[in-house]
């Protein structure tokens, strides 16, 4: 394919996107389904070139920025508080749904060998950090169990990828070691973490002196590939040094990064995960294709596969659920004979969390990086798609009714101390009382009179805003409402000046900025 071509086909894959989001939102559907089905039925139509995925450019191009945006978002503290958990289902359930998986699978062909099976396995355990996202972004889940999940689609793709190189390794030596298999995963992720911490601290060092504020944008944007591809380089986990690069980021950019930094910053950085989000389920639609042509065609698919496809897929669900339940009655034992405080997930939570195991471009990439010749490799590749197809497709657009039926509640020791109100009238008082600590000069003589009132008024109204919130909130979403409507009108005379030639661009930008930020914060404010 010509480079021109291949510009303009990744141009129409973009457009694409626009059309799919648009009509998912429409239909009240998930777009990563919107964008799977699209993508699909674009594999077939007449004349567009067969699509084939470098497995290894995939993972490179797409993963490391994809990990550090949810490292970038995801609550520290809590992560901390749920390490274990996090572990359970990035560690133990991958291992244990490997396992399940390889041995329905050498029940259903008894002639494919053990490490065949194993790399199967591997392929399909882990749940994917894009398909997570994309499908947690449109349901509410309590703290608890967003950052379970969160947390394991940060970590678990780590455990994959060792299981499927052992796997393939054994299936070329004949031979494999539990034990060296657990030793290489431990030294794998420590290593990691240390690549992750040296390139977060060498990035918080720079923005220190950098100064410039695109410079700083850009260094953030590259970050997640610098640890991915410096980790993988010395063949230590590269998805653990960008979750770790991340999490260093993200705790550090308060502080180093001005407001304008972060304005510009995330809106740049959220419309490129967008598009990126998108890119994948779309590519992975359009690998169908390829796919069935391997396997033979679809009615050959259907006829030979589809069975211990279906066989493999009820396996991997029901293996998650009996993970999930058999942690959650150990923690429900634990906390009866007064080992630890953990509260139990319970049927409705731990259901919620068996549910959501959803997977994406990761077990698809592993799949296609098989090498030609590897016992299955057509059956593995067709049941990965399957099994990527089922999830997204299935559990994608179920997970909300899921979580309607189980009725979760937060539990008390996941909410905050102070709720957003206590919290802005804290920060309210702190203002207030420096701001009176500086408007007296040194002789005493109150200098910024009307700067003192207005914070003092300030922290008047927002502390008995936080008191009586219930009372105010009719009143403050009339309030914003007005201010809404003022900044529409300013914006209108703002144009029509500019329009008419009585400002100059300058002007029109600085003033549009400042009527910007206004309609944000009366947005926020409201919400």
């Amino acid at each position: 394919m010509e480079p021109t071509h291949l510009f303009e086909l990744v141009i129409a894959m973009f457009l694409a996107i626009i059309a799919l989001h648009y009509a998912a939102h429409r239909l009240g559907l998930p777009p990563s389904v919107a964008l799977l089905t699209g993508g699909a039925s674009l594999a077939f139509v007449p004349g567009l070139p067969a699509i084939s995925i470098d497995p290894g450019l995939v993972l490179v191009i797409f993963l490391p920025p994809l990990l550090m945006d949810g490292a970038w978002s995801i609550a520290a503290g809590r992560l901390r508080r749920h390490v274990i958990g996090i572990a359970s289902l990035a560690v133990g359930a991958v291992f244990f749904t490997c396992a399940v998986v390889a041995v329905v699978a050498h029940l259903i062909f008894p002639s494919l060998p053990w490490a065949a099976c194993a790399a199967l396995g591997a392929i399909v355990a882990p749940p994917d950090a894009v398909a997570a996202r994309a499908v947690l972004q449109r349901v509410r889940l309590p703290r608890r169990l967003q950052i379970l999940l969160e947390g394991e689609s940060l970590l678990n793709d780590a455990s994959g990828l060792v299981l499927f190189r052992f796997a393939v390794a054994a299936a070329a030596t004949g031979a494999f070691s539990a034990g060296e298999a657990a030793g290489s995963f431990l030294v794998l992720a420590l290593g990691g973490a240390v690549v992750g911490i040296v390139v977060g601290t060498a990035w918080y060092k720079l923005v220190r002196r950098l100064g410039d504020e695109y410079l700083i944008i850009a260094a953030s944007v590259l970050l997640g590939w610098i640890a991915y591809l410096l980790g993988e380089q010395l063949h230590v986990s590269g998805v653990i040094a960008t979750v770790t690069a991340g999490l260093i980021m993200s705790w550090h950019q308060h502080t180093v990064l001005s407001a304008a930094m972060r304005m510009r910053g995330i809106s740049f950085w959220t419309v490129m995960i967008f598009l990126m989000e998108a890119a994948v389920f779309i590519l992975i639609g359009l690998s169908l294709r390829d796919v069935v042509e391997r396997g033979g065609g679809f009615a050959t698919v259907i006829a030979t596969m589809g069975l211990p496809m279906l066989a493999i897929l009820v396996a991997l669900v029901l293996a998650r659920f009996a993970w999930v339940f058999a942690a959650d009655f150990v923690i429900r034992l634990c906390t009866a004979l007064g080992f630890t405080r953990a509260a139990p997930l319970g049927v409705g939570g731990a259901t919620v969390l068996s549910w959501a195991g959803v997977r994406g471009v990761v077990t698809l990439a592993l799949a296609l990086s098989l090498p030609e010749g590897f016992p299955g490799r057509d059956f593995i590749l067709v049941t990965a798609f399957a099994v990527i197809l089922g999830t997204v497709l299935i559990q994608g657009t179920t997970l909300g009714r899921v979580i309607a039926w189980a009725r979760l509640v937060e539990p008390e020791s996941e909410r905050a101390r102070l709720t957003m109100s206590q919290a802005e009238a804290a920060m309210a008082q702190a203002q207030f009382g420096i701001v009176q600590s500086l408007a007296y000069d040194a002789e005493g003589k109150l200098f910024h009179p009307q700067l003192l009132e207005r914070y003092q008024r300030r922290a008047t109204s927002i502390v008995d805003y936080a008191e009586r919130t219930e009372h105010y909130i009719p009143v403050l979403h009339a309030h914003f409402d007005v201010v809404l409507e003022a900044v529409a009108t300013g914006r209108r005379e703002l144009i029509r000046l500019h329009r008419a030639g009585e400002i100059d661009d300058e002007t029109l930008r600085e003033l549009e900025r400042d009527l910007d930020l206004e309609e944000l914060s009366a947005i926020s404010a409201k919400a």
